[in-house]
């Protein structure tokens, strides 16, 4: 478990939070992978959510984008699931597509993605608490 957000984290999740559409880049087709939970996460609370995975067609029933360049609206704010390396190539691509808000989910991060998305202007979420504990994520089964 990571250590609570801190204030200036907290202002950061609260507004990536209150943006909208979301896109969730890494999307998962496994559920026991955080690719496809925190995808099921934006569907438990209601929001609107594209999945972003080159390799499926769709995911848990919402049809798939190859990338955010594919999407058929701009969303301001999305979760990032990918390794490290490929973090750093999904900011540019979001900056590229009109992304504010990008959230690195923990393992995704790194500290060239992160200078990165700073240096472009983004508002970063890294390092810190995962979206399924700040949203609140309920494992489903059957």
């Amino acid at each position: 478990m990571s250590a609570a957000p801190t204030p200036s984290e907290n202002d950061r999740i609260q507004a990536f939070l209150a943006t909208g559409p979301f896109a969730v880049v890494g999307a998962s087709t496994d559920r026991s992978k955080y690719g496809n939970k925190v995808l099921r996460c934006y569907l438990q609370h209601g929001r609107e959510v594209f999945p972003i995975n080159p390799k499926a067609p769709e995911v848990e029933g919402l049809k798939a984008y190859p990338s955010l360049a594919a999407l058929p609206t701009r969303v301001p704010a999305i979760s990032v699931i990918t390794p490290p390396a490929a973090t750093e190539q999904v900011v540019r691509e979001a900056h590229a597509a009109g992304v504010r808000h990008v959230w690195m989910q923990p393992g995704a991060e790194s500290a060239e993605a992160i200078r990165t998305a700073e240096a472009l202007g983004m508002s970063v979420i890294a390092g810190g608490p995962c979206l399924l504990v700040v949203m609140g994520y309920h494992e489903q089964h059957g």
